[in-house]
């Protein structure tokens, strides 16, 4: 455990010299950037080590790994965030440890959060997940609403009971005009931002970037950064 914790604390500070490398290279302030570690696939034994080691935000994008997992951590202070696909037969699950869910991308999906946040008496964060890579009209290939639809979308979250809409999320597309332009596609999600606060002030949070391309995110304006394995290794291979 030991040695598990020295070398999670040492890329966690490579980590955080990056995010303040880019932080000032793009004449931002340090704390206007939050990391959420993502730790899909590793144990709650790495989740207490990051919490011990200052970490307040950590993400899982499968609600079979990630229920049992918030549940032996619930007595840590952390905010846990929902990032992958959603179906909504897992929507009652995930309502019950996550804070936000950064994955809102159709209207029935966020039907089932507000009935399942109000039945337990919660207020859910939701951010709209962006597809870069979709048509006019369609779904990106990993999920998420295309630009045109997040007015009609954020409106929806905005007026559902129990959910509360914080901004957006996007993962950089590996196909379409964005693939391999990282930061072309991060300023874009800043210009769809800029246009969904002038109708939700407060929905500014912009979540962008992972552990290959966080100083594009820092760079075009991001307001959290999801790094996983630049943090906790090299994942295992799932079955």
């Amino acid at each position: 455990m030991t040695d598990r914790k020295t070398e999670i604390a040492a890329n966690l500070a490579k980590v955080e010299e990056r995010i303040a490398a880019a932080c000032a290279a793009a004449g931002r302030k340090r704390e206007e950037v939050t990391l959420i570690v993502v730790t899909k696939t590793y144990p709650a034994s790495d989740v207490r080590i990051l919490s011990g080691l200052g970490v307040r935000q950590v993400a899982e994008n499968r609600d079979q790994d990630a229920a049992p997992k918030a549940a032996e951590c619930v007595d840590l202070p952390l905010s846990w965030h929902f990032v992958g696909q959603l179906q909504t037969n897992k929507v009652r699950s995930v309502v019950g440890y996550a804070d936000l869910v950064q994955s809102v991308d159709r209207s029935r999906l966020v039907e089932a959060l507000s009935r399942e946040a109000v039945r337990a008496g919660r207020e859910v964060g939701c951010l709209l997940q962006v597809a870069l890579d979709a048509g006019a009209s369609e779904r990106g290939e990993r999920g998420g609403v295309a630009p045109g639809g997040i007015e009609e979308l954020g409106d929806l979250v905005a007026g559902s009971p129990g959910l509360r809409l914080d901004g957006l999320m996007t993962v950089a597309p590996l196909t379409g005009e964005y693939a391999g332009r990282q930061r072309a596609a991060f300023d874009r999600l800043m210009d769809l931002s800029t246009d969904l606060r002038r109708a939700h002030p407060a929905a500014n949070m912009v979540s962008a970037g992972m552990s290959a391309d966080l100083e594009e995110a820092v760079a075009a304006g991001a307001t959290h950064v999801r790094v996983g394995t630049a943090v906790l290794g090299v994942r295992p291979r799932l079955g």
